[in-house]
């Protein structure tokens, strides 16, 4: 017997599923074809020169969208600064001292508002440097879906808790990506972009000093050279995520966990006995399959509660409300 709690629930579900549809169709490729023509080819020449004087910070834009698109939709409150009411994102545990690329950001955004101004949103900027990032290191390319505008909040406490540890297990890692509509499969490929970028010493201390099982002796030793025993010596020292090809996007990141030469903790739970080893062992095999679905993956996650319509602003700096 269908009740009327039943039927009220069915049709709430609707509503959303609509509402969900109706925020996704409004992103497009083509958004800005008559508003700013020229924004695309704006972003990628000053990402491209960005990353022309500093490798690293392919992997680090490509971090920074997904640390914006994890906590409260891809809206760009990872870029506002503190202010009398705003809480910044930048300083949780997640991202303090760790998630970079800011001033790149901003000079991309100075650059499409030097063409057309006040139409380019700071959150379709952080969605086109990732795929042009990627693109850059020999990674894969997709077509960005556009039409995001920005946030006139940030929060600290929902940072806190969506965004994922370096010391996560398993579990928490797939729930951490269940709740924001990713399947473990695009966990583990956007995971895979630890194929390039490198790591601060803090990180992975604990785990190349703990001689467990998980970590390969060899690797665990090297490591050891550039991150001291003791803490606070040396928290800052950083190490690629692959000691092979650091600066190429490839599927090295795989090969390296079937090794147990995962860097970071929740690297190697990827390949642990648990579920999504499979995965790995597919996306080792198989470097087309890996980049087939890493694009995919970065679409979908870009795709997370966008600000859409009359909903946000376009921010004129990316680190202030207007």
């Amino acid at each position: 017997m269908v009740t009327s709690a039943m039927f009220r629930a069915a049709a709430m579900a609707m509503v959303l599923a609509l509402s969900f549809s109706a925020c996704q169709a409004q992103l497009s490729s083509t958004f800005y074809a008559e508003t700013c023509p020229n924004a695309l080819s704006t972003i990628r020449t000053s990402i491209r020169s960005a990353i022309a004087r500093e490798r690293r910070m392919a992997a680090s834009l490509i971090r920074l969208h997904f640390h914006d698109c994890f906590v409260q939709g891809c809206d760009a409150s990872i870029l506002l600064d503190n202010s009398p009411s705003i809480t910044s994102e930048k300083f949780v545990i997640q991202n303090n001292n760790s998630v970079r690329g800011f001033e790149v950001i901003d000079q991309a955004k100075s650059a499409v508002e030097n063409v057309c101004p006040g139409v380019v949103s700071c959150a379709d900027i952080l969605a086109v440097a990732a795929r042009d990032a990627s693109e850059y290191v020999g990674g894969p390319s997709w077509t960005v879906r556009l039409g995001r505008r920005d946030s006139t909040d940030a929060s600290a406490s929902l940072a806190s808790r969506d965004l994922p540890r370096f010391t996560a297990d398993l579990r928490s890692l797939i729930d951490l990506f269940g709740n924001k509509g990713l399947t473990e499969r695009d966990m583990v490929a956007l995971s895979g972009s630890h194929t390039i970028g490198q790591a601060q010493c803090v990180t992975f201390r604990d785990r190349i000093y703990s001689n467990g099982s998980d970590i390969d002796a060899g690797f665990a030793s090297t490591r050891r050279r550039n991150c001291p025993v003791t803490s606070p010596d040396g928290n800052g020292n950083l190490a690629p995520l692959d000691l092979v090809t650091p600066n190429s996007f490839d599927n090295n990141y795989f090969r390296n966990l079937l090794q147990r030469r995962g860097l970071l903790q929740s690297d190697q739970v990827l390949f642990s006995g648990g579920s999504t080893d499979s995965i790995v062992n597919e996306y080792s095999r198989n470097p087309s399959t890996f980049s087939s679905d890493f694009a995919s993956a970065m679409v979908k996650m870009g795709d997370i509660e966008p600000l859409t319509g009359s909903a946000g602003i376009i921010r004129r700096i990316c680190s202030r409300v207007n």
